[in-house]
């Protein structure tokens, strides 16, 4: 049984309650009876809301379930479907002006373009490395990925036979060739520098043949470290973003450099989310007050890890800023050595054991762990709001807290998001508007009603962003009636997602985020394949999103690279020409349109290689979530290429494989059948994992087989699909057990 303290009604676990008395409230000038208090009538005020809204979004799925098992297939007769939609209330009527007033946006989400992390926030380690990839070494991101190839003696990626020359050699012509591109010499190439100076506030360049050069724009000299005359870095800018180039003779690829070049390192990740929700396993108070620990480490800079490598270990902590003496040699620039954080509450659905409350029946409810999140998440950021302007470690400079708020079904959910920060800001003394909110366009009814929706909680937006894995869940899960849905490969090519992408960027600019907030684009999954992503995700800053998330630091530092070939700002200036409400219509029609196929002919082959691959996810994604706890890692597909997976791409699976077995496509017998003899292939995938419990063979014993399983066969009554209700049970009953 859990210990509880009751504090005005609320029946909270005592660790909770003792971590936020002891650890959260001291230094926010808050005191615990007025904390307590607070939160005691957020939850008695809100929580029914919060209830209520739930209730909505079962009843516009049963409208949809009715409307589509009587006119199934793909929709024929949309002016039809749409008037239906407006009738039963899915669709809004979008309001004639939209315009964001926030206020207080940091430079990293209003002006700068470049790339974000998204990382659990359980794994302090993860944490860690996401705040300190703000700055990333392109040697090393090149080096020891498949960015640069094996041809050429360069060797494989990851060899570990010893520093190889040749592919050394590539990783510095690929570099000096970025810095001829981003920050161009009056004449001559970086290639032949042999020497840097700083010499009447200029760069100097001396070359391989003799002569003298200098910087194309000047302007784009922004500082150095060391000497003027020998600096030991120097600090170029452009497109809104820093490359620090590294001068030290005294290691062992700066003494073979002619210039004594020792790295290029780039200015990366800009922002980080750190994640509450969809790559994190938090199901009760211990998993919580460690996840709010790692969040208040983070803010106020006392967060440590203790890191391995081969025989020696050491202390990672938070980076402090980055200091430069101007050109002029006269004073000082200031550069942020972190990225800036996010935190991402959960959604409306979930309710969390960790606080018990008695409703207005008198019955006993967990608390909706969106209401938890919110109140101590921004109570825990008020550290980082008390902090001098001056402090080497400080997350927001403009005394904003950052938010990301996933899984809102429509306006009318965002609005209730902005009404529970304004109510947590009222108990916490803290101005209006503070905290800016991110809205994940995840969900169907957000993206139709998306101008609503930014409408609704217009003095906080600071973020929104397309996600293709939970948006296709939620388009399965709406159109379930409908018919058997497209192959789950098919899907990114599919009309509703061409004008999915499209309106979130063109609504977004609609509303006036350029220049005052994040516009952004999913995730690349595969961090093993950073060559494709260079090739690919360049399509993200093209598209106007001004952000787009990477797996890694190494990604980030990459991906950093097309945000010096696409000015970000230019792009949206020629998007806001278009009128986004002329191409309403059009786009709307795109978004309505749902995946579900004209005919069932796929061949016996081709349902059960779809069948392989969606159970084989859903097993290795499940096994590691339900017995270890890990929310987010790199999951080997079916083809054993690496994936960084979390909820979503589950809740996809998941959907895909109970629609077609609602549909008749597939049996129940070949399913199951299918799961067993994924589970052996996902067993011998984890062979080498010391904690992994086999599911072959133990079909009735495993709870993590036996969780996977439900997510299928419980599938279709899965309120919006979410996988979270059925994951949550089952972690709970391993822990129990443990």
């Amino acid at each position: 049984m859990t210990e509880r303290i009751n504090k005005n009604g609320l029946q909270i676990a005592a660790n909770l309650c003792q971590f936020i008395e002891k650890q959260v409230l001291p230094g926010t000038g808050v005191v615990p009876a007025k904390f307590w208090k607070g939160f005691a009538a957020i939850v008695t005020d809100l929580a029914p809301k919060n209830i209520a809204l739930l209730a909505e979004r079962d009843r516009l799925q049963t409208e949809l379930d009715t409307w589509h098992k009587a006119n199934p297939g793909p929709i024929a007769d949309m002016p039809a479907y749409r008037t239906f939609l407006e009738k039963i209330g899915y669709l809004v009527e979008p309001p004639k002006k939209a315009r964001i007033s926030t206020t207080n946006v940091d430079a990293e989400l209003a002006k700068q373009a470049g790339p974000q992390l998204v990382v659990p926030i359980l794994n302090a380690r993860y944490a860690l490395n996401a705040a300190n990839a703000r700055w990333g070494s392109l040697y090393d991101a090149l080096y020891g990925t498949d960015v640069i190839g094996e041809e050429d003696g360069c060797g494989k990626v990851g060899e570990k036979s010893g520093y190889n020359p040749s592919r050394g050699a590539k990783v510095i012509e690929y570099a000096r060739y970025v810095l001829d591109r981003t920050a161009p010499l009056r004449k001559g190439s970086h290639v032949n520098a042999v020497g840097y100076s700083v010499k009447g506030g200029k760069l100097a360049v001396k070359l391989a043949d003799g002569s003298n050069t200098s910087l194309a724009d000047n302007s784009q000299l922004t500082g150095f470290q060391g000497e003027a005359k020998a600096p030991s870095s120097v600090l170029f800018e452009h497109n809104g973003l820093h490359l620090d180039l590294i001068i030290n003779r005294s290691t062992p690829i700066g003494a073979s450099d002619p210039a004594g070049v020792a790295d290029l390192v780039l200015e990366a990740a800009l922002s980080t989310i750190l994640d509450l929700e969809d790559s994190v396993a938090a199901v009760d108070a211990d998993d919580k007050v460690l996840a709010y620990s790692n969040w208040l480490g983070i803010l106020k800079g006392t967060l440590t890890e203790e890191v391995a490598k081969g025989s020696k270990s050491f202390t990672r902590g938070l980076n402090t800023d980055r200091i430069y003496t101007a050109p002029d040699g006269k004073k000082a620039v200031r550069l942020h050595g972190r990225s800036l954080m996010f935190v991402r509450n959960v959604g409306h659905l979930m309710t969390n054991p960790a606080i018990l409350y008695t409703d207005s029946k008198g019955e006993i409810r967990e608390i909706p762990e969106g209401i938890l999140d919110a109140v101590v998440t921004t109570t825990i950021a008020m550290h980082d709001l008390a902090k001098s302007k001056k402090d080497a470690i400080r997350n927001s400079r403009k005394g904003s807290v950052y938010i990301v708020k996933p899984k809102m079904h429509g306006p009318f959910e965002v609005a209730f998001a902005s009404e529970l920060f304004g109510r947590v800001e009222q108990v916490l003394g803290l101005p209006e508007s503070t905290v800016k909110l991110g809205i994940m366009d995840e969900e169907r009814r957000t993206s139709v009603n998306l101008k609503a929706c930014i409408a609704a909680a217009s003095s906080r937006v600071a973020f929104i962003n397309t996600g293709f894995l939970d948006r296709t869940g939620d388009e399965m899960h709406s159109a379930m009636q409908g018919g058997a849905m497209i192959r789950k490969g098919d899907m990114k090519t599919s009309a509703w997602i061409a004008a999915y992408e499209r309106n979130n960027v063109l609504v977004g600019l609609k509303c006036g985020l350029r220049g005052k907030a994040q516009i952004g684009k999913g995730m690349w999954a595969m961090p093993d394949l950073m060559k494709s992503m260079l090739e690919q995700k360049i399509a993200h800053p093209r598209a106007g999103a001004n952000t787009a998330w990477v797996p890694s630091p190494t990604g980030a530092t990459l991906h950093a690279l097309h945000y010096h070939q696409v000015l970000v700002k230019d792009v949206q200036k020629e998007l806001e020409k278009i009128s986004a409400d002329k191409e309403r219509d059009t786009l709307l029609a795109g978004l309505l349109q749902v995946p579900v196929a004209a005919s069932n002919n796929w061949s016996e082959a081709e349902k059960q290689q779809e069948l392989d691959n969606n159970a084989q996810g859903i097993l290795g994604y499940v096994v590691r979530w339900v017995d270890q706890g890990v929310g987010c890692s790199k999951v080997p597909d079916i083809h054993n290429i690496a994936l960084m997976e979390d909820r979503a791409t589950l809740r996809i699976s998941s959907q895909h494989m109970a629609n077609w077995l609602h549909h008749g496509v597939v049996t129940e017998s070949l399913v199951k059948e299918t799961f067993e003899r994924m589970a052996a292939v996902v067993d011998g995938q984890n062979a080498d994992d010391p904690l992994y419990q086999p599911m072959a063979g133990h079909f009735d014993t495993s709870m993590a087989y036996m969780a996977a399983c439900d997510l299928v066969f419980k599938g279709l009554v899965q309120p919006s699909g979410y996988t979270e209700p059925l994951l949550h049970g089952w972690r709970l009953k391993v822990k129990a057990a443990a």
